[in-house]
């Protein structure tokens, strides 16, 4: 019988949620006691072999950064004895933070990626167990004039190409979108048309502060990018991008994610811009386009009426059941959950460390 699994990353640990079908009645596991006190800023399901994978990136004050693995639904987790992650020495850098943990294309089923602060790309290809710097990254000229945000300078988001393997794109801050063809051995960036509004240039080769970048397998060409002012849609691998920010309260926000069937629908979830970055209108609400950007509608049934948290870039997911479920993790400690694509939410969790990361699948 299949269960849906949702992985809580927060700043003070780890909690998993457990759901029928239905995903309407939850049970939450945690704080898991591996992760108690590490800050979990990526958590991942690969769900691509005959078992599901979980992946834990925790941050300890004592130990540091490391990426830990589950093949049993997070009741036990794992990490080589000589560590999973590292720096070699003539890299001369010390990993600060795992920010993402991404699976590759169903065609490559060892393949899973990770991005890291300072800002740099991983490649494993033994399924997450070890992975090693993609040096046609790390040793591009543009690095060192890439900025910090204000969470830090960091790769967040890994987006392998759905059909060609060699094709992957990243984000970063503060450096933009930058893609490669060859499988990582260069690298160009790919921010035509996103805005830099506190550049004197506002439309830089380089130097965008992207919060989010996705795309959806079945249409890998059609990509959707959530800035630092800016809400955009490519339609041709991010060659150009053009603002679909219309109908939305707000441009700002951290988090976009794609609809698993359907390539034109995608959420975000707006903030007032730079001020204070709490929810638009001081309501939690997730923004919902059926058309790909065109226009847009707010979901809010099941969601508190008065909210001040955010909701940040890893915190938003699905999963890939039908109808689809949506899930959100805010910065009061609380997650929700939707079993029909952001209609209507149930919470899952509430009184929980800072909301960092979720990740959901359905499992068994």
């Amino acid at each position: 019988m299949s269960e849906t699994v949702l992985l809580i990353g927060t700043k003070k640990g780890l909690w998993i949620g457990r759901s029928d079908a239905a995903r309407k009645d939850w049970r939450l596991d945690g704080p898991v006691p591996e992760f108690e006190m590490q800050g979990v800023y990526a958590v991942g399901i690969d769900t691509r072999g005959d078992q599901p994978r979980l992946f834990v990136g925790g941050t300890s004050e004592h130990w540091g950064p490391a990426v830990f693995h589950s093949d049993d639904l997070g009741k036990t987790w794992a990490e080589p004895p000589e560590g999973s992650i590292g720096f070699p020495a003539d890299a001369e850098a010390s990993l600060e933070r795992v920010w993402q943990i991404q699976p590759g294309p169903a065609g490559q089923p060892g393949v899973v990626y990770a991005g890291s602060e300072p800002q740099a790309l991983w490649k494993s290809t033994d399924g997450g167990v070890t992975f090693e710097l993609v040096r046609g990254l790390w040793d591009h000229p543009h690095r060192s004039e890439w900025g910090a945000g204000f969470g830090g300078a960091a790769i967040h988001t890994v987006v392998p190409h759905s059909t060609d393997p060699a094709r992957v794109s990243v984000a970063m801050s503060t450096g933009g979108v930058y893609q490669t063809a060859d499988g990582g051995t260069t690298w160009s960036p790919a921010n035509k048309g996103i805005q830099a509004k506190f550049f004197p240039d506002p439309f830089p080769e380089f130097g965008q502060c992207v919060h989010k970048l996705t795309a959806h397998p079945d249409a890998p060409e059609r990509m959707f990018a959530q800035n630092h002012h800016g809400v955009y849609r490519s339609d041709d691998g991010g060659a150009v991008w053009k603002s679909i920010a219309d109908g939305l309260p707000s441009d700002f926000g951290f988090p976009i994610v794609v609809h698993p069937h359907e390539p034109e629908t995608v959420y975000v979830f707006p903030l007032v811009a730079d001020a204070n970055r709490i929810p638009t209108d001081a309501q939690c609400r997730v923004f919902r386009s059926r058309d790909a950007g065109d226009t847009w509608e707010p979901l809010s049934a099941g969601l508190p009426d008065v909210s001040y948290a955010p909701v940040l870039r890893d915190a938003m997911t699905t999963d890939t059941a039908d109808p689809a479920g949506v899930y959100v993790g805010t910065r009061d400690g609380c997650a929700y959950a939707s079993a029909d694509a952001g209609d209507t939410w149930v919470e899952v969790a509430s009184h929980l460390p800072d909301v960092l990361t979720v990740r959901a699948a359905v499992v068994g």
